[in-house]
């Protein structure tokens, strides 16, 4: 056991006659160890851009509902009544009326579709 321990120390296993054998298996394990960090960077990019995005998800969505109440603002009529009285423009007293136009060819059309 005793020389076992120094054997391992002294790294005699890389030297034997089947070293060979135990170079395969440590140049396999230090692929896969590779591979792993590789992938494991990788992963932390993504994460840290996913972070990125959705913060600057947040803060277009913010910019978006500022923007929004400002529009709701603006098309109050109080506001651009008061925009109007600055250019001597002020709101009618008459209220609108509504104008409908009839169109004989459409009357006719429809009555010949049908008949």
């Amino acid at each position: 056991m005793k020389s076992g321990v120094f054997d391992i120390l002294k790294a005699r296993f890389l030297i034997n006659d089947d070293a060979v054998k135990n170079w395969r298996f440590i140049v396999f394990i230090i692929l896969l160890a590779i591979i792993m960090i590789a992938n494991t960077q990788r992963y932390e990019q993504k994460v840290f851009e996913i972070a990125k995005l959705n913060n600057e998800v947040k803060e277009l969505r913010s910019e978006f509902v500022d923007r929004r109440s400002e529009l709701m603002k603006l098309k109050m009529e109080s506001t651009i009544s008061d925009k109007m009285l600055e250019k001597q423009i002020f709101p009618s007293t008459v209220p609108p009326v509504k104008i409908e136009v009839k169109k004989e060819e459409e009357k006719s059309f429809f009555k010949r579709i049908w008949q």
